[in-house]
């Protein structure tokens, strides 16, 4: 079974070799290319973090492709939007390398409806590519969850049925809210990256965190949106192998080669 993990990042700050380290890998492509071919994962989608350059976003093409990221770059010292934003974006959008925007609302506290991402959501549309969308826990406390919480993505795509949205980490741990976003608006599919992180002994797991492995099941089950759900990691956080399992139990068997592989290279146009 062929696999896209449809939601990594590539840090080059040294602190990103110790969290690789800590799940059993290294922190570059080297390794990541060989640890690919070993569990059959033929391309990623890094999720940008890099600033709006261009020369900070060449990834080798045979193994990835990007989402150019609006996370802390998107301000002007912190402070003030960029006034070129969209023009720096169409930039990144022209690149056949580049497959969409990444968004963090909750980190940067703006929300999604902001006029300031308007722009941004009609150059999507124009391009045919999608903008992925940070839903649900942050990964520190200063971040605003009001921003992330998967209504504010309902509200933009009801309000831009021509923009592909992707609701990343399924809004974690709204699963509600996170099911009926996806469910009502067909211009809303969702990655599974990041519902794990650290080593992690899977049959232990299972056992101890029954509960919200039920509730996971349930909410995917429930709203029966397979053609729109995609395998994810959130590399570097997790082992590649073990969450690969994680996920192949989570996700009914006859759906694993739509969620693992076909819907990623439909909806971000990977043309694998």
């Amino acid at each position: 079974m062929k696999i896209i993990d449809a939601h990594l990042h590539l840090f080059s700050e040294d602190s990103a070799e110790e969290m690789a380290r800590q799940v059993g890998h290294h922190n570059n492509v080297d390794h990541l290319r060989e640890v690919y071919g070993e569990l059959h994962i033929a391309h990623g989608v890094v999720m940008g973090n890099h600033s709006l350059e261009l020369r900070r976003h060449d990834y080798p093409t045979d193994l990835f492709h990007y989402c150019v990221g609006l996370d802390s770059s998107l301000l002007e010292d912190g402070s003030r939007v960029i006034l070129d934003l969209p023009d720096r974006v169409e930039a990144h959008l022209r690149r056949d390398n580049c497959c969409g925007v990444k968004l963090y609302p909750g980190y940067n506290k703006i929300a999604l409806s902001d006029p300031m991402y308007q722009p941004i959501y009609r150059l999507a549309a124009r391009y045919g590519k999608p903008v992925a969308v940070h839903m649900g826990l942050t990964a520190f406390s200063r971040a605003h969850l009001k921003y992330c919480h998967p209504l504010a993505l309902d509200e933009v795509a009801a309000d831009h049925p021509d923009t592909q949205f992707v609701m990343c980490h399924f809004g974690n741990p709204f699963l509600e809210a996170a099911a009926a976003v996806v469910e009502k608006n067909p211009n809303v599919a969702a990655d599974l990256s990041g519902l794990l992180e650290g080593r992690v002994d899977l049959d232990a797991y299972f056992r101890e965190q029954a509960g919200y492995v039920f509730l996971l099941r349930t909410w995917l089950t429930a709203i029966q949106c397979w053609d729109k759900v995609m395998f994810g990691t959130d590399w570097p956080i997790v082992n590649l192998g073990e969450y690969i399992g994680f996920i192949r139990r989570l996700v009914p068997e006859t759906h694993w080669e739509p969620v693992f592989f076909d819907n990623a290279n439909r909806i971000y146009g990977l043309g694998l």
